[in-house]
């Protein structure tokens, strides 16, 4: 009876093992089925486009690479070598944006910008930082990362966290200091 008991133990023991296996397979194969993997619906090599407005150029887009995902449950569209935006204002002065990435997404019309965001303005207004958002609804730039603000070429404030309009005229950081060129010499 011991010899018995012994044995259904045993057999039980190498069913569950055996059903523990099967099943992480199964297990494997639904999560292989489960992965979301998708394809952007359109991409661009050397893109160059223009925004046109009363027959005015108010912005012209260059980048190497863009791809197009309209065709997900959240589309965005990805730069994933990099911007150049030039921006004119009603005045034909030149602004611009550059980015090594950039992503914008379509339904919150929020626009991520990493890595190397230089804004210059054409008044000489300069921000650097490694990555920056702008929230075109609100017109708004803002980041929670590291910049480096000037005025001019002599000037310039460090900081954490900074957030501003497009024209730059409004500007509100946290955790800054100024510096001067002429001080550091």
């Amino acid at each position: 009876m011991k010899l018995l008991s012994k044995f259904l133990s045993i057999l039980f023991f190498f069913t569950i093992a055996v059903s523990l296996f099967s099943c992480e397979s199964n297990f494997k194969e639904i999560q292989n089925f489960n992965k979301v993997s998708f394809f952007p619906a359109s991409e661009v090599e050397n893109m160059r486009g223009q925004y046109i407005d009363s027959g005015r150029v108010k912005a012209i887009l260059v980048s190497p690479k863009m791809l197009d995902y309209s065709n997900v449950k959240y589309p965005f569209t990805e730069f994933p070598v990099g911007i150049h935006l030039t921006i004119y204002d009603k005045d034909k002065n030149k602004n611009t944006v550059i980015a090594d990435y950039a992503i914008r997404y379509t339904k919150t019309d929020l626009i991520d910008l990493q890595g190397n965001v230089v804004i210059t303005t054409h008044d000489g207004k300069k921000l650097v930082s490694d990555q920056l958002y702008y929230d075109q609804k609100n017109e708004w730039f803002f980041t929670e990362g590291k910049y480096r603000a000037s005025t001019d070429s002599e000037n310039f404030t460090r900081g954490i966290g900074i957030d501003f309009d497009s024209k730059m005229s409004k500007v509100k950081a946290t955790n800054s200091y100024a510096e001067s060129v002429k001080n550091n010499e």
